[in-house]
């Protein structure tokens, strides 16, 4: 490869304290909160370091003697040749709902590019272990969802996260995985060609430098990654000790939506996920459940992602987009399926679908069994 060209210094700031060890997530907060961004991180003094609230003098020192000695060259010089983006959270690409949370990382390292519509994002989490009924709704709640618009989030774990990615993918649609180990190798080790296509029309991400190793307690921290990335988490199947579990509280925690799909009433890989609905979790069986709970929250993503899908002209009508006009100008009281609209129009599927969600929203349009769609009346 060439030249691999140097950070920004904010990037390069961000990096260097993401790296820094025995600061950990809560001292990284601590340390911008007090001094307003990384720049002034990185450049204060043991003295003004000691002025964090809760740091010591002594620790004050370990700290800057742990800032000066971070190997950020060598980081990003390898994420160069590893085709591996590095994002710090000033940029404008860090993804807006994670940069909301309480902690969000300092840097995200990603294979994929970031899109306006992933503000539009939904979870799929489940048992490594599911059984058929879970592979089978997950296959079908992912296609409808991606059907209307959103980009599907999971883990890359076995089980129904990877059935999720590959159901978005088969769809046609974006997803994006949160890895808890580095970019530099994939886990588990036979997702390496899911990762690449996940890569190739979404995001693979990671909070975790390019060649740390998958351990056990980077999982539950990257979940929070999972579930702040998205307006909602959909639990597919969940024993009542599952991991899966520990996605769902940090969403409560971030103020996400939490649903769940029923299973047999004495299926095991369900008893989490009815335990959940026991305790106020929305109940799933379809994409309208989601849309009706999230509400006014899906119409403001939605609302930015046309904007940012399309150009509009400077004449336009305030209350519609010219793309939205487009699509309600081929629909009347007898329902057709986007597939007729996307081939009338000849515009990219991925828009059509996301339009016709927005429309939804806005109580414009009517979606009908069959997938098909009307105007609302």
């Amino acid at each position: 490869m060439g030249h691999v060209q140097n950070p920004d210094p904010e990037t390069r700031s961000e990096l260097k304290l993401s790296l820094a060890k025995g600061w950990g997530i809560s001292r990284v907060r601590a340390a911008l909160q007090h001094f307003g961004d990384s720049l002034a991180v990185v450049k204060a003094t043991v003295s003004e370091l000691a002025r964090i609230p809760g740091v010591s003098l002594h620790q004050a020192r370990t700290m800057k003697q742990s800032l000066d000695r971070s190997r950020w060259e060598e980081e990003w010089s390898l994420c160069g040749r590893a085709a591996v983006r590095i994002i710090g959270l000033h940029a404008s690409e860090y993804p807006l709902m994670l940069r909301e949370i309480y902690d969000p990382p300092v840097i995200i390292y990603a294979r994929g590019e970031f899109l306006p519509q992933d503000d539009r994002a939904i979870a799929i989490v489940g048992s490594r272990r599911c059984t058929l009924y879970g592979q089978r709704h997950t296959e079908r709640l992912t296609t409808e969802l991606v059907k209307c618009g959103f980009t599907i989030v999971s883990g890359m774990a076995r089980g129904i996260d990877a059935i999720a990615h590959r159901a978005a993918l088969k769809a046609g649609g974006r997803t994006m995985a949160v890895m808890a180990g580095g970019l530099g190798k994939v886990y588990p080790p036979e997702h390496t060609e899911l990762s690449s296509e996940i890569a190739a029309s979404g995001v693979v991400l990671s909070e975790m430098p390019l060649a740390q190793p998958p351990l056990g307690p980077l999982f539950p921290r990257r979940n929070r990654l999972i579930s702040g990335l998205v307006l909602g988490v959909v639990v597919m199947e969940a024993g009542q000790r599952s991991g899966t579990l520990i996605t769902t509280r940090h969403a409560i925690e971030q103020g996400r939506e939490v649903f769940a799909v029923p299973g047999p009433i004495d299926s095991l890989a369900s008893r989490g996920c009815h335990r959940l609905i026991q305790d106020g979790a929305k109940l799933v069986q379809g994409p309208e459940e989601i849309i009706e709970e999230l509400g006014p929250l899906l119409e403001i993503a939605s609302s930015r992602v046309a904007d940012e899908a399309i150009e509009e002209t400077p004449d336009r009508d305030s209350s519609f987009s010219e793309l939205q006009k487009r699509v309600l100008a081929e629909l009347s009281d007898h329902p057709i399926t986007p597939e007729s609209i996307i081939t009338s129009l000849g515009l990219p599927a991925s828009q059509v679908l996301s339009t016709l969600s927005v429309l939804e929203v806005r109580r414009c349009v009517r979606r009908l069994t069959g997938n098909r769609y009307c105007l609302f009346k």
